[in-house]
Parts: C-alpha cells; sequence; structure tokens
C-alpha cells in the first residue's frame, strides 16, 4: 500500500496510497478500508502507524468510524480529495514542473500533443 515516496514518513505514504484510491475509485465511497491490522500485517508495518494515516483521513473527512463495523469511505470523499489534491499540486508542485518547462524551452502544446 505504500506510495513509494522514501522521504515521506510511512503513515503519510499510507495516507497518500488510500487517497490515491479514493480519487481512482479503487476504493468507492461506502466501502470499508482494510483493517488497522490487516494493513500493518501486510505492509509489515507497526499498527500504530496505520491507524496515525487513518486518523488523518477522518480528520480530512474521508474515512469515517462506525463502531464495531471498522472504517469506511465518505460519502462524497473523491470529490473532497480530488480538489485538495489538485490544489496541492497547484500550489507545490506546478511551479516548478512549470519553471522546468520554461527552463527547457518545452512548449506545453507540443507536450499535450505528443502524450495523446
Amino acid at each position: 500500500m505504500q506510495d513509494g515516496s522514501d522521504s515521506l514518513p510511512i503513515y503519510l505514504q499510507l495516507r497518500n496510497t488510500v487517497v490515491r484510491r479514493i480519487i481512482s475509485g479503487s476504493l468507492p465511497e461506502g466501502d470499508a478500508v482494510p483493517s488497522v491490522r490487516q494493513v500493518a500485517a501486510m505492509e509489515k508495518v507497526n499498527p500504530l502507524t496505520v491507524s496515525k494515516a487513518y486518523q488523518i483521513l477522518v480528520d480530512e473527512g474521508l474515512l469515517e468510524k462506525r463502531r464495531g463495523l471498522g472504517m469506511f469511505v465518505c460519502t462524497g470523499a473523491r470529490k473532497v480529495a480530488l480538489a485538495r489534491e489538485r490544489e496541492a499540486f497547484l500550489a507545490r508542485e506546478w511551479p516548478t514542473v512549470r519553471r522546468r518547462i520554461s527552463d527547457l524551452g518545452l512548449d506545453v502544446q507540443e507536450l499535450l500533443q505528443e502524450n495523446d
């Protein structure tokens, strides 16, 4: 489940993986997420690490705890996650990408056509 961003703490890697799965639809709204113990065993991490990732997602309004049932993806989570990830991309990553495109003298329209 970890996203491969080795520079990030494991709990943030786990959080990012769940967010990507929500956005892609592979973890649909209303579905249960794997239990803390399942993820901890599968990823070979401490259950507290998984709990921390899940708590962040609860705090962000993407997951909800259902007593005795586990954690579930909230209704509207995809829309919320997509908006936040777009905002984060535009604020943090896009300026660097845009600067790199400019530095290399690349044309954005040509780049878009090459990848179609």
